[in-house]
């Protein structure tokens, strides 16, 4: 920081109260929550949001994509901002903290700047950006994609949720729909804080994740479709098993992300298989093929294998295969200041660290294009997340927040 070997600390117990007080909106039915973008929920979530905001002196922004932005003026008019901030929306079946971390780790640090009387060069904003989990409406991160210029604005607000509702209607609904124009605002840095999402930081007994990278990603949708017919009257020899071709994929996805270890995953997530009886072998299988890894040419080998073999060994079983990428981003390599600044604020609190790779896309992955962008992590019980069992310790939600505080403060400059 400004000042080195200043031991600040941010208000654990006043963080964690927030946190459980964000909670009690959108709860889910197993103590998690499900929050889901531009719902009721998200709506009250955000007001609470903006009410903590309002009282901690800052001022509100919202652009037309709902990302809203508090605001902490610094002493330096002409200044770029250091933003801070992560999402409040969940899964369907989402934890207290994905996401939800992130935002009120960065209105704590204004909280405690503001205990502190302590003024910075840069203004500092707190941003809560719309949809990260792409549950309702996909892709993920859709709100930070417009934001850095990777989706049009237009077609984002045309996306539709299961029922036929467009992202622009339900945000125009729920009352965030905001006047200022996506990606106008220009920045000094963003910092994220996460949970992990993954077991590693809890296995190694490591208080911080000092995150390098983050994972690319592809989403592949595939159909395989067959002939519906009778699963007892059909002989074997003559059935076109759609259900066959996915048992058959799921395991090549496997035997793909095992070739390229390490840092390299693959499952299939979402099916749907139709008619969806019992007595009816499937005629049609739609799902969704995830694959990840943070080196760019072995993610692409990796589709590229999958493309060229998923095909054939659906002829060799007589049904057809169609595919179509949905998602997608390349692997991000934070920056080496914004990285060094976490890095160093975890030494100097005594924290113990290790550099880690995102197992998870974040918002930072896409502001990382149009701005030096680092990430920090803390440990969740078991690596279980996107799960109501989702669990952190106070401590871990503290550490990680007082590295949050350090490096950004030490980004926007103390004015002594």
């Amino acid at each position: 920081m400004a000042a080195p070997g200043e031991n600040l600390r941010i208000n654990g117990d006043r963080l964690w109260d927030s946190l459980m007080e964000m909670a009690k909106i959108g709860p889910g039915v197993a103590g998690g929550n499900n929050r889901q973008t531009l719902t009721d929920e998200d709506a009250e979530g955000r007001a609470l949001f903006q009410k903590w905001c309002d009282a901690a002196g800052c001022s509100m922004a919202v652009d037309q994509m709902g990302n809203m932005f508090a605001r902490r003026e610094g002493t330096d008019p002409e200044a770029l901002p250091v933003y801070v901030g992560s999402h409040l929306d969940t899964q369907p079946t989402g934890g207290k903290y994905d996401g939800v971390l992130g935002v009120l780790g960065g209105l704590e640090v204004i909280r405690t700047l503001n205990d502190l009387g302590i003024q910075t060069k840069h203004p500092i904003v707190v941003t809560n950006w719309t949809n990260e989990e792409g549950t309702r409406f996909a892709p993920a991160m859709l709100a930070s994609g417009v934001f850095a210029g990777k989706h049009p604005l237009d077609w984002a607000l045309e996306r539709e949720d299961a029922h036929g509702k467009t992202f622009g209607e339900e945000l125009e609904r729920i009352g965030w729909k905001g006047q200022e124009k996506v990606g106008d605002r220009k920045m000094h840095a963003f910092f994220e804080l996460h949970i992990e999402q993954g077991p590693i930081l809890e296995a190694e007994g490591k208080d911080i994740g000092v995150v390098t990278h983050g994972q690319g990603l592809r989403w592949i949708e595939c159909t395989v479709t067959g002939k519906e017919s009778h699963t007892g009257s059909t002989p074997m020899a003559m059935r076109k098993n759609a259900g066959r071709g996915l048992a058959l994929i799921t395991e090549l996805v496997h035997e793909i992300a095992m070739k390229n270890q390490p840092n390299a995953v693959g499952a299939i997530g979402h099916i749907d298989v139709y008619p969806n009886s019992r007595n009816i072998i499937p005629g049609k299988v739609v799902f969704t093929v995830d694959m990840r890894t943070h080196l760019l040419d072995k993610l692409n080998d990796m589709v590229d294998e999958f493309m060229e073999r998923a095909p054939k060994l659906c002829k060799e079983i007589g049904v057809s295969f169609d595919s179509h990428i949905v998602g997608q981003f390349d692997p991000p390599a934070f920056d080496d200041t914004c990285v060094a600044a976490i890095r160093d604020a975890a030494e100097r609190l005594g924290y113990s660290h290790m550099n880690i790779v995102s197992g998870a896309g974040h918002d930072a992955c896409w502001i990382n294009d149009v701005a030096p962008t680092a990430m920090v992590m803390c440990p969740c019980v078991d690596g279980l997340s996107h799960n109501e069992a989702e669990d952190i310790t106070k401590d871990w939600a503290a550490a990680g927040t007082d590295v949050l505080f350090h490096a950004v403060v030490e980004t926007a400059g103390i004015v002594r």
